[in-house]
């Protein structure tokens, strides 16, 4: 799984948010995501990450096997 597909499948749930994501060992099996979204506004940092695992549609441990998520709420009015 490449990074465009994961960004891809995160903004299809999180419209408004901001996705970085890194290849971390270089072998398309081992990232890192930072996502920034206003959903997140009100939910623990677990509830936030269970969001993020679910809009990867059952990928995470098959196609995607490592992913280290940090999650952020938007604030307000930010672009």
């Amino acid at each position: 799984m490449d990074l465009k597909e994961i960004e891809r499948l995160i903004k299809e749930t999180f419209r408004d948010a901001t996705v970085e994501i890194e290849d971390l060992a270089g072998d398309g099996n081992h990232y890192s995501a930072t996502v920034i979204s206003s959903q997140f506004q009100g939910k623990s940092k677990i509830e936030q990450h269970k969001m993020v695992y679910k809009s990867l549609k059952g990928k995470m441990g098959n196609e995607l096997h490592a992913l280290a998520l940090k999650t952020r709420e938007k604030n307000g009015s930010t672009s």
